[in-house]
């Protein structure tokens, strides 16, 4: 759902090391900011029954884009997005065209809590791409850390299998492995940002590679234009998507990033899925098993393992 460049919103790296970084508030907006991302599994939920899977990719993606270049403009960046085009809309295409299609598919079988823990395994298939990409050495607890992780989304694929041994059980598997590919595109964009990306600013980045996903999302969105008119639900539910989550939610993701520091600016992805469990219990009358509480427990911890080389060097 989103990528983390490791950089402060400045652009400079070196920035992310001072003492000032944790002296500003940030708990509040770290807290807003998981209920928000959070939210936007529920206003996918909502929106993907009436426009389908890849028009509620694309429209979230040229919404958010939007709600971004009113801020562009103020920084007067414009021109940095045409300079870095092809690499705004590859980044585009890994960290939001790619996840949200994936998302908005597995939403459709499986709940919005369900999906929104499996997402919570980006920075596990993050950790796993710096060793098997990047070349770095993994210790022996984020190799444990991994094992625990992957173990854990593998059972909850397993218990879906099996417990619904039939077309409605392998619906929801298929779903469960889309939100997987989208936990893992999201992981393998943050790499491509840092490597590729590495001295634009975040908003440069936020804003072009929205726009990135809408372009590459705008045809199959138009050829797989449901046939009926979309009810105000999913219209109001598609736009909150779109100008909250991407919008508002990347501006306070900024601001966290530039008080609290990376490694605990990218913890917000263990925070979202109680707020995602939370909304699909109030409004989608959704159920949380026992065996959903633990694997997302295993997950966490697993992905908490293997994030120490990472953190190690990002915070």
């Amino acid at each position: 759902m989103f990528c983390v460049t490791g950089r402060h919103p400045s652009g400079n790296i070196h920035a992310m090391n001072r003492p000032h970084i944790a002296s500003k508030p940030w708990t509040m907006d770290f807290l807003a900011l998981s209920a928000i991302w959070g939210a936007s599994f529920l206003f996918m939920r909502l929106a993907v029954v009436d426009f389908g899977t890849l028009p509620t990719a694309a429209l979230r993606a040229g919404i958010g884009a939007l709600a971004l270049l009113p801020l562009l403009l103020w920084q007067g960046r414009c021109m940095q997005v045409a300079r870095h085009w092809k690499a705004l809309f590859a980044a585009g295409v890994l960290s939001a065209a790619i996840p949200t299609g994936c998302l908005s598919f597995a939403l459709l079988s499986i709940s919005t809590g369900l999906t929104a823990i499996i997402n919570a395994t980006a920075p596990l298939f993050g950790a796993l791409l710096a060793f098997l990409w990047l070349g770095h050495k993994p210790r022996r607890l984020a190799v444990v850390g991994l094992a625990l992780g992957f173990g854990g989304v593998a059972m909850l694929v397993w218990a879906k299998a099996s417990f619904n041994a039939d077309a409605e059980g392998w619906a929801a598997a298929l779903a469960m492995l889309s939100a997987s590919v989208a936990a893992l595109s999201g992981a393998f964009s943050a790499l491509f940002a840092r490597r590729y990306l590495g001295s634009v600013p975040p908003v440069v980045l936020a804003t072009g590679s929205q726009a990135g996903a809408a372009l590459g999302l705008a045809g199959p969105a138009f050829f797989s234009w449901p046939q009926h008119s979309a009810g105000p639900q999913a219209w109001l539910a598609v736009a909150a998507s779109g100008v909250l989550c991407t919008g508002v939610g990347y501006l306070l993701f900024f601001r966290v990033l530039e008080r609290a520091g990376p490694t605990r600016a990218m913890t917000v992805t263990f925070v979202m899925p109680l707020f995602a469990m939370a909304y699909g219990i109030a409004f989608l009358q959704e159920q949380v098993t026992a065996a959903m509480v633990g694997c997302a427990a295993l997950i966490i911890v697993g992905t908490t393992m293997s994030m120490q080389r990472l953190g190690a060097s990002t915070s």
